[in-house]
């Protein structure tokens, strides 16, 4: 089958032959259909534009996820065979897994996820107001049998959840008095909780966590404040949170030192808009300037360093590998190489790769094939069973808190033979030529093959991860800020330095 030519069709081209088709003598549903292929056209095209978008992912756009298999009752775990087995997932597995559970026992309510209504005790931040009884106390007779003695005992608890804007106000009226001989006022003074500044420090870190941590940007804030009363607009809003930023710089260049010393250290990009940046970009263009870095990342590093663990972020023209160099700058001589975790892009390779255990994530190597799984079901069901087998274990290992010497002998007992038998097998599809090296399914044995070492480093190193999920989820936060606030009301501008 030949490729069709190539349609390149503007917005306004489309508009104009979406009318003459609805002006033409075409059946109504013919219409319908028609203008519907020219809308999906240009969404196609959009999504393209704006993303990187899988095969996998795309398939799942346009015709939806299918249907799932379900995991047979009863079914073994572990093993390899292909078909039948559920696809739990290179996430963090819970310690309600079938493989993390004891046998013989029962995971409790506590454990799952999902139980139900949290427990007075969870609501740490609620104010605490004792009711006492009107007309009893401990020690008088009881009023029912007038026998015993009342005594105390632990108070029942009920909560009860209010509603209020992330920001609230008070409003002092101050009493004023003028004399009648001098006309000199006297002011009644402000209550000593009042504060001298506008805004309090607590005001300003809801900003920040407004902001930051929920992604709310500050002109949905500003309409959300303003529907309630409390208006706050959203250029105060950013100066309030610089305060806090100028004040919170200091402690970030000390968790740059901290997460230095860590053990273990994950990292990873996603792309980022930066208006400077952008704005740098075109001057440097129309000036004929040398052509600075175009694309911008938001780097995500998580440090594990005893039992604390730092999450950073950088945004900018440096991609994860310079970021890490930075940190890595700022590591004591004296300490062992840490782990670094991250995916086996060319963008997250430091300079020195050999002050470093590097370690690959497996889950990024299980990726490529859950994308690939219904053009090649049976071989990628084989790769996939056998890694799933692999995170089984791995959820046994946390739910069971093991050391990392402990953990490395269990993976070296359960993983290692499963992880060697799939290696061999990925080389005899390959040497047989019973895969097309350049096909998906080639490329994606090709990308388990090619860092085996890295990927396989939990079987020899202690306390080398298995994935990369931590800094996977911490990106989500910035993921979230980006598809929420980019390019509110105003132009986009080009991401890419303009083609000539």
């Amino acid at each position: 089958m030949k490729p069709p030519e190539d349609v390149k069709l503007s917005r306004e081209d489309g508009e104009a032959l979406i009318e003459r088709i609805k002006a033409s003598n075409l059946a109504s549903d013919d219409q319908g259909l028609v203008v519907k292929i020219i809308r999906i056209y240009f969404w196609l095209t959009l999504a393209l534009q704006e993303a990187k978008i899988s095969l996998r992912r795309l398939w799942v756009a346009l015709f939806g996820e299918g249907r799932k298999r379900s995991k047979p009752p009863g079914g073994d775990s572990g093993g390899s065979a292909a078909g039948g087995k559920t696809n739990p997932g290179p996430s963090d597995s819970s310690p309600t897994s079938s493989a993390a559970k004891p046998s013989g026992e029962d995971v409790s309510a506590e454990q799952r996820r999902g139980h139900g209504r949290w427990g007075a005790e969870a609501y740490l931040g609620a104010e605490q107001v004792l009711c006492r009884h009107d007309a009893l106390a401990a020690g008088q007779r009881c009023p029912v049998c007038g026998r015993g003695t009342l005594y105390p005992v632990p108070a029942g608890v009920e909560v009860r959840v209010d509603g209020n804007a992330l920001l609230t106000a008070v409003r002092y009226e101050l009493e004023r008095l003028r004399c009648s001989a001098c006309g000199q006022v006297f002011t009644a003074p402000l209550p000593a909780e009042a504060g001298e500044a506008k805004y309090t420090v607590r005001a300003r870190a809801v900003l920040v966590l407004s902001r930051y941590s929920l992604g709310v940007p500050s002109y949905r804030l500003e309409g959300f404040q303003r529907l309630l009363g409390v208006p706050v607009a959203d250029a105060t809003q950013w100066e309030l949170v610089e305060q806090v930023a100028d004040c919170a710089y200091p402690v970030f260049e000390q968790l740059k030192y901290l997460a230095a010393q860590g053990e273990v250290i994950y990292h990873d990009d996603t792309a980022t808009r930066i208006l400077a940046v952008i704005r740098a970009n075109r001057k440097a263009a129309e000036s004929g300037q040398a052509r600075p870095a175009t694309l911008m990342y938001t780097t995500g590093l998580v440090a594990e360093t005893g039992a604390w663990t730092i999450c950073l972020y950088f945004a900018g023209r440096a991609h994860a590998g310079e970021n890490l160099d930075q940190i890595l700058a700022l590591r004591e001589p004296e300490r062992a190489p840490p782990i670094v975790r991250s995916d086996a892009l060319s963008a997250n390779t430091i300079h020195d790769e050999g002050a470093i255990v590097r370690s690959h994530c497996l889950a990024h190597g299980r990726r490529k094939f859950t994308e690939i799984e219904e053009v090649f079901p049976a071989e990628c069901r084989r790769v996939i069973d056998d890694l799933d087998t692999v995170f089984e274990h791995e959820a046994t290992v946390r739910a069971q808190r093991l050391t990392a010497a402990a953990r490395l002998a269990y993976h070296q007992e359960h993983g290692e033979p499963i992880m060697a038998k799939l290696k061999c097998w990925l080389e005899e599809q390959l040497r047989e030529r019973l895969v097309e090296p350049n096909s998906p399914l080639g490329k994606g044995f090709q990308y388990l093959l090619s860092p085996w070492h890295t990927l396989t480093q939990f079987l020899r190193v202690p306390g080398a991860p298995i994935d990369n999920n931590v800094v996977e989820r911490a990106l989500k936060l910035m993921i979230r800020q980006r598809r929420n606030s980019r390019f509110y009301a105003s132009t986009p501008e080009p991401l890419m330095w303009p083609v000539s």
